[in-house]
């Protein structure tokens, strides 16, 4: 009896949790191909060309977080930066704010574990992308950039279709809904895939595993996430609902950030592009950086609960 309790309570919340983040993910996604519409990649280079430090890190990860690409695009933007002449520091900001900024995160940051935790985390991962980017370059980086020329490619899904002549605001508005529908139809197995995997910890996992290895009082447990998160991560419309149930479950919430900045920092499929436009000094770089990121906020995010300052 108990197990057809267990499988009932895993299904309703399956049809909940799915049926929330399908709802969620179109509305974010229509956000975003307004953001693709009126934040176009030239744009950005003509912004950041020229900038200097300090003020061009911040534009850098600024455009980094308003550009809501996947690895397949990020870097191909990254190259494309760097080819035009944008410092290098400035380029590695954009490139640390891309994936842990992107719209998707932090509005499903913001619907599942609320405004205070989302903003703790967007001020931590965009004050790195700066200082990450500045101390890099002043420790000579860029010259770990291979000489790569930025070629046109076939679009991914990420991309969506290109941008035809129109600009009027009701031609944009109907490129981004078609964006947003043409990428839901993309990304509908990864939310299945969340929701479902989601469920079944929330229906058959006990609690006390998870505390005992996950919870706050294991020491290890934020930085065995933060390297955990590197090779589970599928994608953000899947790592965040098994994250919010893994919280609800008892996994401590410095513990869930790391998992969520170390997967989304420096997901596989990322570094291994990477890897083709740095050498592989660099690309340890990158790796650290996000690590030391994910561990940082998990213990900064387990001292404010301490702390009491957040639930």
């Amino acid at each position: 009896m108990t197990a057809i309790n267990d499988l009932f309570t895993a299904g309703q919340f399956f049809l909940v949790i799915a049926a929330e983040l399908i709802l969620l993910f179109i509305g974010i996604s229509f956000l975003v191909g307004l953001i693709r519409e009126y934040v176009p990649e030239e744009r950005i280079r003509a912004t950041l060309k020229g900038r200097n430090y300090g003020m061009g890190n911040v534009l850098g990860a600024g455009f980094g977080a308003l550009t809501p690409f996947c690895s397949c695009s990020t870097i191909p933007i990254l190259v494309g930066l760097l080819d035009v002449g944008i410092p290098f520091g400035i380029a590695y900001s954009f490139l640390i704010a891309s994936p842990l900024l992107n719209p998707v995160i932090v509005f499903l940051l913001l619907a599942l574990f609320g405004i205070v935790p989302t903003l703790i985390y967007v001020v931590i991962t965009f004050s790195i992308a700066v200082i990450s980017g500045i101390l890099l370059e002043r420790a000579g980086y860029a010259r770990y950039v291979k000489a790569v020329t930025l070629e046109k490619t076939a679009a991914c899904g990420c991309h969506g279709e290109e941008q035809s002549a129109a600009s009027t605001h009701k031609a944009r508005f109907t490129r981004s809904l078609g964006f947003a529908l043409s990428l839901f139809r993309q990304v509908v197995p990864y939310l299945i895939l969340g929701a479902a995997i989601g469920a079944f910890i929330y229906g058959f996992v006990p609690e006390d595993l998870i505390v005992s290895v996950a919870g706050p009082q294991n020491p290890l447990a934020i930085p065995l996430a933060a390297f955990i998160g590197i090779p589970m991560y599928i994608r953000a419309e899947t790592i965040i609902p098994i994250s919010a149930v893994l919280l609800g479950k008892g996994m401590g919430i410095g513990a869930v950030m790391a998992l969520i900045i170390g997967g989304a920092g420096a997901s596989i499929p990322e570094v291994t592009l990477l890897a083709s436009i740095f050498e592989k000094r660099l690309v340890a770089a990158f790796v650290v950086t996000v690590i030391g990121v994910a561990i940082l906020a998990g213990l900064i995010f387990q001292f404010l609960v301490i702390g009491g300052f957040i639930a």
